[in-house]
Protein backbone atom coordinates (compact mmCIF):
# COMPACT_ATOMS: atom_id res chain seq x y z
CA UNK A 1 0.00 0.00 0.00
CA UNK A 2 1.28 3.80 -0.62
CA UNK A 3 2.10 6.21 2.10
CA UNK A 4 -0.26 8.99 1.67
CA UNK A 5 1.20 12.22 0.64
CA UNK A 6 2.62 14.41 2.82
CA UNK A 7 1.14 17.65 3.54
CA UNK A 8 4.32 19.75 3.83
CA UNK A 9 7.16 19.30 1.19
CA UNK A 10 9.64 16.32 1.49
CA UNK A 11 13.34 16.82 1.69
CA UNK A 12 13.38 15.56 -2.17
CA UNK A 13 10.42 18.11 -3.04
CA UNK A 14 12.08 21.03 -1.31
CA UNK A 15 15.12 20.13 -3.51
CA UNK A 16 13.65 20.12 -6.97
CA UNK A 17 11.72 23.74 -5.42
CA UNK A 18 14.71 25.15 -4.66
CA UNK A 19 16.28 24.77 -7.96
CA UNK A 20 13.39 26.02 -9.41
CA UNK A 21 13.29 29.12 -7.04
CA UNK A 22 17.02 29.97 -8.03
CA UNK A 23 16.25 29.30 -12.20
CA UNK A 24 12.69 30.65 -12.47
CA UNK A 25 12.07 27.39 -14.79
CA UNK A 26 13.89 24.68 -15.44
CA UNK A 27 12.87 20.84 -17.15
CA UNK A 28 13.29 17.78 -15.00
CA UNK A 29 16.49 17.05 -17.29
CA UNK A 30 17.61 20.44 -15.82
CA UNK A 31 16.51 19.83 -12.44
CA UNK A 32 18.14 16.19 -12.69
CA UNK A 33 21.55 17.30 -13.64
CA UNK A 34 21.26 19.87 -11.34
CA UNK A 35 20.18 18.16 -8.30
CA UNK A 36 23.33 15.08 -9.94
CA UNK A 37 26.26 17.92 -8.70
CA UNK A 38 25.21 16.83 -5.29
CA UNK A 39 24.27 13.28 -5.36
CA UNK A 40 22.63 10.95 -7.74
CA UNK A 41 19.31 11.95 -9.29
CA UNK A 42 17.79 9.37 -11.71
CA UNK A 43 15.65 11.52 -14.62
CA UNK A 44 12.51 9.31 -13.61
CA UNK A 45 12.95 9.59 -9.91
CA UNK A 46 12.58 13.62 -10.21
CA UNK A 47 9.94 13.53 -13.27
CA UNK A 48 7.77 11.32 -10.75
CA UNK A 49 8.31 14.03 -7.36
CA UNK A 50 7.60 16.65 -10.21
CA UNK A 51 4.17 14.76 -10.90
CA UNK A 52 3.72 14.71 -6.87
CA UNK A 53 4.45 18.28 -6.61
CA UNK A 54 2.29 19.43 -9.45
CA UNK A 55 -0.60 16.98 -7.72
CA UNK A 56 0.12 18.91 -4.39
CA UNK A 57 -0.28 22.46 -6.03
CA UNK A 58 3.93 23.70 -5.88
CA UNK A 59 4.43 23.58 -9.63
CA UNK A 60 3.17 24.33 -12.63
CA UNK A 61 4.34 23.48 -16.16
CA UNK A 62 3.92 24.52 -19.80
CA UNK A 63 5.17 22.16 -23.00
CA UNK A 64 8.28 23.96 -24.73
CA UNK A 65 8.55 20.93 -28.17
CA UNK A 66 8.83 17.77 -26.26
CA UNK A 67 9.85 18.97 -22.82
CA UNK A 68 7.84 20.25 -19.91
CA UNK A 69 9.19 23.47 -18.45
CA UNK A 70 8.03 23.22 -14.71
CA UNK A 71 8.00 26.75 -12.54
CA UNK A 72 7.54 27.01 -8.70
CA UNK A 73 3.58 27.96 -7.65
CA UNK A 74 4.90 28.98 -4.30
CA UNK A 75 8.03 30.78 -2.93
CA UNK A 76 10.18 29.90 -0.79
CA UNK A 77 8.65 32.07 1.82
CA UNK A 78 5.21 30.65 1.45
CA UNK A 79 7.10 26.98 2.09
CA UNK A 80 8.38 28.17 4.93
CA UNK A 81 5.27 29.38 6.34
CA UNK A 82 3.45 26.02 5.58
CA UNK A 83 6.36 24.35 7.17
CA UNK A 84 6.27 26.35 10.20
CA UNK A 85 2.18 25.81 10.29
CA UNK A 86 2.67 22.29 9.91
CA UNK A 87 5.20 22.52 12.83
CA UNK A 88 3.47 24.25 15.08
CA UNK A 89 0.05 22.38 15.24
CA UNK A 90 1.35 19.18 14.63
CA UNK A 91 4.11 19.86 17.38
CA UNK A 92 3.30 22.69 19.97
CA UNK A 93 -1.02 22.85 19.60
CA UNK A 94 -0.74 25.95 17.48
CA UNK A 95 0.70 28.02 19.75
CA UNK A 96 4.02 30.23 18.82
CA UNK A 97 4.94 31.09 22.27
CA UNK A 98 5.50 27.12 22.84
CA UNK A 99 7.41 26.75 19.93
CA UNK A 100 9.65 30.14 21.45
CA UNK A 101 9.90 28.71 24.51
CA UNK A 102 11.45 25.47 23.35
CA UNK A 103 13.58 27.66 20.95
CA UNK A 104 14.89 29.42 23.82
CA UNK A 105 15.32 26.12 26.30
CA UNK A 106 16.74 24.02 24.15
CA UNK A 107 19.44 26.28 21.90
CA UNK A 108 21.97 28.86 23.28
CA UNK A 109 21.09 31.73 22.07
CA UNK A 110 23.64 34.62 23.05
CA UNK A 111 23.09 38.24 24.45
CA UNK A 112 23.21 39.75 20.86
CA UNK A 113 20.95 37.80 19.35
CA UNK A 114 18.58 37.79 22.29
CA UNK A 115 18.56 41.16 21.57
CA UNK A 116 17.86 41.30 17.96
CA UNK A 117 14.76 38.91 18.97
CA UNK A 118 13.24 41.01 21.48
CA UNK A 119 13.91 44.29 18.93
CA UNK A 120 11.86 41.78 16.28
CA UNK A 121 9.31 41.17 18.36
CA UNK A 122 9.07 45.14 19.16
CA UNK A 123 8.37 45.99 15.71
CA UNK A 124 6.38 43.33 14.79
CA UNK A 125 4.38 44.68 17.98
CA UNK A 126 4.58 48.40 16.40
CA UNK A 127 3.46 47.02 12.96
CA UNK A 128 0.14 45.47 14.08
CA UNK A 129 -0.49 47.89 16.40
CA UNK A 130 -0.37 50.70 13.45
CA UNK A 131 -1.79 48.70 11.08
CA UNK A 132 -4.76 48.16 13.86
CA UNK A 133 -4.95 51.94 14.33
CA UNK A 134 -5.44 52.51 10.32
CA UNK A 135 -8.39 49.74 9.89
CA UNK A 136 -10.64 51.88 12.69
Amino acid sequence: MARPASPTLTQSEQAILEVLWDKGEASVREVADELSRLKPAAYTTVLTMFNVLAKKGFVSHRQEGRAFIYRARISREQARSQALDHLLSQFFDGSPDLLAQHLLDQHDIDREELKRLRDKVDAAKADRDAAKGNAR
